[in-house]
């Protein structure tokens, strides 16, 4: 891995294409699934916290559990894709990390098909 290189916590709500997608680019991308299984949201940011891992998520607890339960977090990637788009997913997620991967850390970021919204945090 690249010093500085951003890596990924895919939690168990990411569809796995993503994962596949963004390990086939190259990317260091941990599954919950995998690793983690049934871990609960909390543990999840706090392993993403732990491990310097950007979450990449479909649910959307993770935006209280951010703002409202101030929990800490390198950054969140949270996808909201309706199912008639899911086939454009993968490729969606890595065009829009090429181009935007350092505006993720630090930041709480939806992103939809054709477009991206970008939160500060602030502890």
């Amino acid at each position: 891995m690249v010093e500085g290189e951003i890596r990924f916590l895919a939690d168990e709500s990411c569809d796995f294409a993503v994962v596949r997608s963004l390990r086939c680019a190259g990317y260091d991308v941990v599954a919950v699934t995998e690793s983690f299984p049934s871990a609960t949201d909390k543990e999840v940011l706090g392993v993403a916290v732990e491990e310097d891992r950007i979450l990449i998520t479909e649910d959307r607890d993770f935006g209280e559990w951010v703002f409202a339960h101030r929990e800490k977090m390198k950054g969140v990637l949270y996808i909201r894709f309706p199912g008639n788009t899911r086939s454009m997913l993968g490729e969606t997620v890595i065009l829009f990390i090429e181009k935007h991967a350092m505006a993720l850390v630090g930041n709480f970021t939806v992103l939809q098909p054709g477009r991206a919204r970008i939160r500060q945090y602030r502890e």
